[in-house]
């Protein structure tokens, strides 16, 4: 175990954190996610909590670089307003949700906090990176979990550089593919917002837009195509985005949404399957996206929650989801430009 001790003054004792193990951690041969937890019998306040985010910012940033993933558990983060300061001891530039094009429908808890996805406990939200089927998104993401679930409610994770590895031995047609062809992204979104769908979030919400003058200027700034469906459902197609991208350090990385789209857009008004397709309009092989599925599902590791952690995800390197669940959930997130 590795110790890391911030002091403050004399009235408040060290904060000392260390990194522990935890079930079915994996090695890439980085371990995976990192873990901080609080040492045993350690009490702080939301002040030395800050300090030592502060103390050690340049070395959190570096392990998120290098791991993809770190938990930081048993901290004294017990409801949205503690999460906010938490993420305000970071410093990094707030993306926020209204600003977002994130297809899910969420409700803000403070102007950095909102819960992950209103969609109904048993649907399943498979992997992807957050916002990869957009021209804009987060570089990274932070999750609170507020109650953990009484069964299920796991987030996967998923290394999207192992996974491309994996994929260029076993499948470089596809990925030769992917790199040069990009893909696009289909979703129809609804007038009025959808509960029951993970892709639920109405096209006045996603664009911003009051009516309809306002949503189309939107998409043609954004190179987006559309159509006007009955019902003022509105189905929009993306411009060509890249499927495989390399990273400020070199890392290539599956860095989209093709798995959630392929596998989960389902819902009244879509159908997954139809919902992507390479950049030149040509059908991406079925079989070859189980391939890819199978590979992320054995390369995935289930965050199971318990009450009070926070974790912090690189969104260019590594893919979250969530597991279907039973009794109360209660997980939110923040967005980090």
């Amino acid at each position: 175990m590795t110790e890391v001790h911030v002091r403050t003054d004399g009235n408040n004792p060290a904060l000392a954190v260390e990194t522990i193990t935890v079930p079915e951690q994996q090695h890439h041969p980085e371990v995976f996610p990192l873990v901080y937890a609080m040492a045993a019998g350690g009490q702080a306040d939301s002040s030395v909590v800050s300090a030592w985010v502060q103390t050690n910012l340049d070395r959190i940033k570096q392990a998120l670089s290098q791991h993809g993933a770190i938990l930081f558990r048993g901290f004294p983060v017990a409801n949205d307003q503690q999460f906010d300061a938490f993420i305000q001891s970071f410093g990094m530039k707030n993306f926020t949700y209204t600003d977002s094009l994130s297809n899910a429908v969420r409700r803000n808890r403070t102007e950095r906090v909102f819960t992950a996805n209103e969609a109904p406990a048993d649907v399943a939200i498979y992997l992807h990176h957050e916002m990869a089927q957009t021209p804009v998104f987060p570089s990274a993401l932070f999750f609170f979990c507020e109650k953990a679930a009484a069964v299920g409610g796991a987030t996967p994770l998923c290394r999207s550089d192992v996974l491309l590895e994996q994929m260029q031995l076993q499948m470089p047609d596809f990925v030769q593919a992917c790199e040069s062809k990009g893909v696009k992204y289909t979703n129809t979104m609804p007038l009025e917002e959808d509960l029951k769908s993970g892709q639920g979030r109405s096209w006045r919400s996603t664009l911003n837009a009051a009516d309809k003058a306002g949503a189309e200027a939107k998409l043609k700034t954004l190179g987006y195509q559309w159509q006007w469906l009955p019902g003022d459902d509105l189905r929009v197609t993306t411009p060509v985005l890249p499927a495989v991208r390399v990273l400020d350090n070199g890392r290539r990385v599956f860095f989209n949404q093709l798995i959630a789209a392929f596998w989960g857009w389902q819902d009244a008004r879509n159908v997954a399957q139809k919902s992507i397709s390479f950049g030149d309009g040509s059908v991406i092989d079925p079989e070859a996206m189980a391939t890819v599925i199978e590979m992320a599902d054995d390369l995935t590791y289930d965050l199971k929650w318990q009450t009070g952690d926070v974790a912090l995800v690189d969104n260019f390197l590594v893919m979250h989801g969530r597991r279907p669940f039973e009794g109360e959930r209660k997980v939110l997130a923040s967005l980090l430009a």
